[in-house]
């Protein structure tokens, strides 16, 4: 399912919200959910989250994905975690607004979303991330801040993949660093900060550890009642838990109660007494059947999983998380014919069809092609309107398998602007938002050039920027039809120069090519998107 993304770095506002129509929600969604407060003249304006008295979706990783928090929400969660996400991928992430799905998105270098969120949960969604290090911690909160309701830090996790960083369960044997990690972020961060954290083999530990964790300034305390070597079939110390609510001032999460405790919703409020914690975090009870968070009682799974399916759908989930998600409901049912159709199903459209959801499919499918439709008229008028008639075109791309090793268009223009005496040539490079596709525009000698065709990165759409301007020059580009020039001979003398230093046994930590003056070149490091 296509889907489209505009590079930004702005917390997301009404300028976001397009005119394309709404997609419905599910049968029994509720309000989206805010705290909100009243000024004097009227006005409401957003409160800081709250922790106390809440019911609370736990972080669970491939489970805690944007369709199970939304779908928590709407059956009456307060405030939902995100799966844990670790600070180093985090960092490699590009902030988009996704105009089809009204997400916000942020991506990998190799495409993959790793973090989705939208308007309906902003004020309610906190933020996991695995962190073992106070300043990658800080740039993480402040690149997802204004998208988020709170910022958590992973200090229970028992998995190796977590530990093996120093993240997670890791953490508590070093205290300094939990101390670092949270009172930077505390200090960097305007949202609340809390962390989650599994006991210590002591009472007396855990109590200072929190108490000790309670003075960095974080907003609360979420604490699994569990050692780190303890599985959910070993029984949760509900006594830790207690000792801790008592000995602290901040509000603390009780985790653990899915396999002793909590069967439907009223026993929520039986493992918040057993603890005396301010508030309950739910984690396996609600991957088994999030409606556990309703009052009124658990909805039939059949009716769960198809709500979570329209969520799945709608925001464009990749079908093999919805398929975990899935299996995780259906447990001993996998058996089921239903439940064997699932396991056969390669996409989003099969799993629709093995639960009689085709239709919806379908329709949703042509709500996304009439939007992305939309966007690419837009788009392409926008386009004609940034069209300078000064600008000399052609329809060109640069083919590396064309030119010889080592040797490029831009290369060959910034020899020529020497030999003329010209300024060197400067690339303005723009990300189209739709296909985010680049376009780059050089100036020689105060003239444009750009090639019409928009490439796939930025370095291929200023090579064919620069193979514009040769061509319109009568100036050769390195082509290996061209046959041997100045600079091809100059490039193979340096090469024999590499060679011949090699069988003398010099110093070839830096290779002669790398330091010849003509590969030197102007552009813009930093690609501006076009605005939207």
């Amino acid at each position: 399912m296509a889907a489209s993304h505009v590079a930004a770095a702005a917390p997301p506002d009404d300028a976001v919200k397009r005119r394309f129509p709404r997609f419905p929600p599910p049968p029994g969604a509720a309000a989206e959910p805010r705290e909100e407060a009243s000024t004097a003249t009227g006005m409401t304006v957003n409160t800081p989250l709250c922790f106390r008295g809440k019911k609370i979706l736990a972080p669970m990783v491939r489970v805690g994905t944007l369709p199970m928090r939304l779908l928590a929400l709407d059956y009456g969660a307060d405030i939902v975690y995100c799966e844990e996400l670790i600070d180093i991928k985090m960092l490699q992430c590009k902030r988009v607004i996704n105009e089809v799905l009204e997400t916000v998105d942020f991506i990998a270098p190799n495409e993959r979303v790793v973090f989705r969120t939208c308007e309906r949960e902003r004020h309610r969604v906190v933020f996991q991330m695995g962190s073992a290090d106070a300043e990658r911690a800080l740039a993480v909160a402040k690149l997802v801040e204004s998208d988020v309701a709170g910022i958590d830090i992973n200090m229970g996790c028992p998995k190796e993949y977590s530990t093996k960083g120093g993240m997670g369960a890791a953490l508590l044997s070093d205290p300094d660093k939990i101390e670092s990690i949270l009172t930077t972020l505390v200090k960097g961060i305007c949202k609340p900060v809390t962390c989650k954290i599994r006991i210590l083999p002591s009472v007396e530990d855990t109590v200072n550890l929190v108490k000790r964790i309670e003075k960095t300034g974080i907003a609360a305390i979420a604490v699994h009642g569990r050692k780190k070597e303890e599985r959910p079939q070993h029984p949760v110390h509900c006594d830790v838990i207690k000792a801790i609510s008592e000995a602290v001032s901040i509000p603390v999460i009780a985790n653990g109660g899915s396999h002793d405790f909590i069967k439907e919703y009223m026993d929520i409020e039986t493992f918040q007494k057993a603890t005396a914690a301010s508030s309950v975090m739910i984690a396996r009870a609600a991957m088994w059947n999030p409606s556990i968070f309703r009052k009124e009682g658990l909805f039939p799974l059949k009716e769960v999983m198809q709500d979570y399916i329209k969520y799945a759908v709608r925001y464009d989930n990749h079908y093999t998380n919805t398929k975990y998600c899935l299996c995780q409901m259906l447990r001993e049912q996998l058996e089921t014919t239903q439940g064997k159709k699932l396991h056969a199903a390669q996409s989003t459209q099969e799993i629709c069809e093995a639960f009689e959801m085709a239709d919806f499919y379908e329709e949703t499918t042509a709500i996304f092609e009439a939007k992305k439709t939309s966007l690419e008229t837009e788009t392409q008028d926008e386009d004609d309107q940034m069209e300078d008639p000064d600008v000399i075109k052609m329809a060109v791309r640069f083919d590396k398998r064309e030119y010889p090793p080592q040797i490029t268009p831009k290369m060959y223009l910034l020899e020529w602007c020497r030999k003329e005496k010209h300024p060197q040539p400067v690339y303005e490079t723009v990300q189209r938002p739709l296909d985010r596709l680049f376009c780059s525009v050089v100036t020689v000698a105060e003239q444009k050039y750009r090639s019409t065709l928009w490439d796939k990165s930025k370095k291929l759409a200023e090579q064919a920027a620069a193979i514009v301007c040769l061509r319109t020059l009568g100036v050769p580009e390195g082509k290996l039809c061209e046959g041997e020039t100045h600079l091809i001979n100059k490039r193979k003398r340096e090469d024999r120069e590499c060679l011949n230093n090699r069988d003398h046994g010099e110093d070839l930590s830096e290779p002669s090519h790398k330091k010849a003056n003509f590969i030197a070149e102007t552009s813009d490091m930093n690609v501006p998107k076009m605005p939207r």
